[in-house]
Parts: structure tokens; C-alpha cells; sequence
């Protein structure tokens, strides 16, 4: 079976997060909700191929988690306002907002209005801010142009993964968005309680923890490892736990 997507479970239909698994009967989801036992040893990682339609079209080349002929490449990724509006959804009314990440790493971003807390959880933002609601992508874009020439505009998954144990710096959250007109604050709880920071792994045995964003949380042999979602796609995958060494935290020495 091959690892082909995954789920974060930020969207409205209440959905668990999960792996999407391409297997002979078709396609499974593998479930990863807290205290779920996951045991696949990771084989060989390839391009995931596209799904459509509940069905997965395999691709062979050796690029994962996808090739040049199955990435898409979003049209808004690097747009700062400058273009003529070329999707449908450039056309929608869109939130400007400021998202935290423990302790503080803080981010200036967009989004269509409907999908603003979906794509706040979508990132695993532990506190956002809304701040304006434009009447199109153009406009959100330049706004989100202007802000991040004093604030980050993205944040990799290892910034996000290291302050998983830590909370929000309180008062320079306070101050940023002393800064701003705030129309709305949100407060996210992804049910993760850490006293450490978790290793970095690209590991699928041990006991689920949860999910924050694309960050799953497993316990396994006495420590606690974060696993990026995404390069777990493309990976072959068989049922059994690794008997591969993983780094243990220094909580397992405890």
C-alpha cells in the first residue's frame, strides 16, 4: 500500500484527521484520533499520484512526495496584488489575518472569508486575529504585502513543530495586535498537552496523541515524535511496526 494524502481534519465536516492509503481494494483512511495504535514500517517513497474521483492513479517516478507532472502549482502562491484576478475564488470576499505560533512566531496571511478558521486550523495556529475583510484577493494581497514587510508571511513546519510544548508569549501577541483593528480572535485548543518538545520524525508506529495542522503527535518506545504529514506522503508502507532505531527524546531517559 502506498501513503497518497492526508486529512487534517480542520474542514467543517467535523472529519477525524487521517492518512489516505492507496491499497489493491482501493482507497482507506487511516484514522488519527488520539490514542489510535498505528504500526507500518516505511518502505520505498515514490510520487504519490494524483486521487480523483475516490479513485488513486498510481505514478512510478521516483520524485515524492510528487513529480513534475502531479504538482500543482497555485496560481496566488507568491502573488502580491499585482495580477488581474485570474481564479474564480480571486473574485470572493477575503479575511486578512494574524495567526501565533508558540511562543512567537507570528504571521500576516489571506484567505476567502467562509474558509478562515478552517485554514487557520488547516496551519495549526494556536491564536489568530482577523483584522480586515476586503471584497477580493487582489486587494488581500497587497494588504498581506504591506503587513509582512514587518511580519513572516509563512512559517515552516519545524518553527511550528518547536513550540508545540510552549505556550503563546502572551504580551508580544498583546502588543502586535495593539497595532491593528480587530474583528475577530480566535483561540485554538488541538487537545495536545506536551511538557517537552516532541522529536522530528518521519515515523507511522506508535500511539497517537493528535494532530495540530499537519503535524501528527505519536508516542512510541518512551518519547513523543512530531511527524510532518506530508513527507509521509509517497511512502510505500507496510502493516507491522519499525524495528528502525529512532532518536528518543530525553524524557524516555527520565
Amino acid at each position: 500500500m502506498q501513503i497518497v494524502g492526508y486529512d487534517t481534519g480542520a474542514g467543517d465536516d467535523e472529519s477525524d484527521p487521517a492518512l489516505v492509503l492507496s491499497t489493491e481494494e482501493g482507497l482507506d483512511r487511516q484514522p488519527l484520533v488520539s490514542g489510535a495504535e498505528l504500526a507500518y514500517t516505511l518502505g520505498e517513497r515514490h510520487c504519490a499520484g494524483t486521487v480523483q474521483d475516490g479513485r488513486h492513479e498510481s505514478c512510478p517516478n521516483e520524485s515524492a512526495p510528487y513529480c513534475d507532472d502531479h504538482t500543482s502549482r497555485w496560481a496566488c502562491a507568491r502573488c502580491v496584488g499585482n495580477c488581474d484576478l485570474p481564479l474564480p475564488a480571486c473574485r470572493e470576499e477575503h479575511a486578512v489575518y494574524l495567526a501565533a505560533f508558540a511562543p512567537a512566531t507570528f504571521k500576516v496571511g489571506v484567505t476567502r472569508s467562509w474558509r478562515l478558521r478552517t485554514r487557520l486550523r488547516e496551519q495549526g495556529a494556536d491564536r489568530a486575529a482577523h483584522i480586515r475583510t476586503v471584497k477580493d484577493g487582489r486587494i488581500a494581497r497587497q494588504l498581506e504585502a504591506e503587513i509582512a514587510t514587518d511580519l513572516v508571511d509563512r512559517v515552516r513546519v519545524p518553527t511550528k513543530i518547536a513550540g508545540l510544548h510552549r505556550d503563546v508569549d502572551e504580551a508580544a501577541w498583546r502588543d502586535l495586535l495593539a497595532e491593528f483593528d480587530v474583528l475577530e480572535r480566535f483561540d485554538f485548543d488541538y487537545g495536545l498537552p506536551l511538557s517537552d518538545r516532541p522529536v522530528e520524525e518521519t515515523v507511522l508506529t506508535g500511539t497517537v496523541r493528535g494532530a495540530q495542522g499537519r503535524v501528527l503527535v505519536l508516542d512510541n518506545g518512551g518519547s513523543t515524535y512530531a511527524v510532518d504529514m506530508r513527507d509521509l506522503v509517497g511512502y510505500e508502507c507496510t502493516e507491522g511496526g519499525t524495528d528502525r532505531e529512532l532518536q528518543s527524546s530525553l524524557g524516555a531517559f527520565g
